[in-house]
């Protein structure tokens, strides 16, 4: 019975909490195999998802994420892979603030982070939202299609996993960008490029006709944005 009312009160709190964060922030967390505790934080009227050390969506992120695409024109773009979908906040960007209504394939490796994306930010597979549970990695090396626009955003919390800065990962995405592809890639945290991102950098200049390295977006991110193959 007390387990009952306990788990009630949680749940009465938990849908209170938009107004209560107004107030004081209010936090769910949840166990996850592959980016450990996950929050669920409800702060001024607004939910995040963050993990230990970074946002994670919805924050942040989002607006570090929307600084890349404020530079891309999104009307010359007909699909989009998203690799690393987190909440899904940069989906809600492309959708609200660019209007994008077309295709979106999104790939995650985390159950739970999707499930987290539809339970907790409403996010709804649909005729142009297809997301897929799947190491990213085995995804490129699979994949057939090519897109106009590839996002990469592979965190673990607040690294990028090494494999994702190799070489062979990045051959793949180039197989799998159209013509005039442009990658935008949420390249690191560090304060200095490691020796393997700036190979990718390198790599990248070599490949596309314009490469572009905006440091400390928002004080904090390197975004890498390449156009046309």
């Amino acid at each position: 019975m007390f387990v009952n009312v306990y788990k009630w009160i949680i749940h009465y709190i938990w849908g209170m909490a938009k107004l209560i964060s107004y107030l004081y922030p209010i936090t769910k967390k949840v166990p996850s195999d592959f980016s450990g505790t996950l929050e669920i934080t409800w702060y001024n009227g607004k939910k995040h998802l963050n993990t230990k050390n970074a946002n994670y969506s919805y924050g942040l992120l989002q607006r570090i994420l929307k600084f890349g695409l404020d530079k891309i024109d999104l009307k010359k773009v007909n699909s989009i892979l998203l690799l690393g979908l987190g909440g899904g906040s940069v989906v809600q960007t492309l959708r609200q603030d660019f209007n994008f209504e077309k295709s979106i394939v999104a790939v995650d490796i985390d159950a739970k982070i999707i499930e987290i994306a539809k339970n907790e930010f409403n996010l709804k597979d649909d005729k142009n939202l297809n997301i897929i549970c799947e190491d990213a990695l085995l995804f490129m090396d699979s994949n057939n299609k090519q897109f106009d626009l590839i996002i990469i955003d592979l965190f673990i919390d607040i690294t990028v996993p090494k494999e994702f800065l190799a070489l062979y990962f990045w051959q793949q995405v180039l197989k799998s960008s159209s013509v005039n592809g442009v990658i935008l890639f949420n390249a690191s945290l560090e304060k200095t490029k490691s020796n393997a991102l700036q190979n990718v950098i390198d790599y990248l200049k070599s490949k596309f006709l314009t490469v572009e390295v905006f440091e400390k977006v928002n004080n904090t991110n390197t975004i890498i944005i390449a156009k046309g193959l």
